[in-house]
């Protein structure tokens, strides 16, 4: 891995740029960066985001120098760590008042309601990050057919569990949120916990399959997440 940029932001932090496009190949290369550096002494916490990754460390355990060079020579180390990722089965719920931007979607893609909903779950999508809010993720890439743009004028409150699309990504509110994209649907599982460790199941570079479920189903799938009864357990 070469041509990295690692840059000071802070008294305690580095960016470190990998790359500049964003795609799967580029963010495969951050997450095998990303899981090296975790376990490295010092460093308190790496966010990983599309191309590049944030790093926050201890100044009293490793110096800038010492960690700039550690970075190097991990990037250089491709291959050393292995990634191996899960794949999780979502459930959700399509279209009416779980997905109201599924009539826009049609809209502007000429597609049946559900010919939208076999494109968006014959995909295995790749987790790029998490963010912008807690156990927000981010996925990829939608197939072209369904790549829909964000709108125009974000809405103010989100429910969580909202799937929805952004261009070539796709993904879901982990919490009630603002936000912007294009709301297809919503999944009954509860992703993000904050007194659940990790209080988000899934990782970067996890595999994610949408699969349709109906309203009822979405109900009591519902009713049995809140109550911690309903796990989604990778294959």
């Amino acid at each position: 891995m070469s041509g990295i940029k690692i840059i000071p932001v802070g008294g305690r932090s580095v960016y470190v740029e990998i790359c500049k496009d964003i795609s799967l190949e580029c963010n495969r290369k951050v997450h095998a960066l990303y899981y090296k550096l975790r376990e490295l002494s010092g460093v308190e916490e790496v966010v990983p985001a599309y191309s590049s990754l944030l790093l926050i460390y201890d100044p009293l355990t490793i110096g800038y120098k010492d960690l700039r060079d550690k970075i190097e020579d991990l990037a250089a180390q491709e291959g050393v760590v292995e990634l191996k990722p899960r794949k999780f089965k979502i459930p959700v719920v399509y279209g009416g008042e779980y997905g109201p931007d599924m009539k826009l979607v049609i809209e502007k893609t000429g597609l049946s309601e559900d010919e939208v909903i076999k494109i968006h779950t014959s995909k295995v999508y790749t987790c790029y990050m998490l963010g912008f809010t807690p156990g927000f993720v981010y996925l990829g890439d939608v197939d072209d057919r369904i790549a829909v743009p964000r709108l125009p004028t974000p809405r103010v409150k989100i429910p969580p569990g909202s799937v929805g699309i952004a261009g070539k990504q796709t993904g879901w509110y982990g919490v009630e949120s603002p936000g912007g994209w294009v709301l297809i649907g919503r999944t009954p599982v509860v992703t993000f916990d904050p007194n659940r460790d990790p209080p988000s199941f899934i990782r970067p570079g996890d595999k994610v399959e949408f699969y349709r479920i109906s309203e009822d189903e979405y109900r009591e799938i519902r009713e049995k997440s809140m109550k911690g009864e309903y796990e989604v357990k990778p294959e």
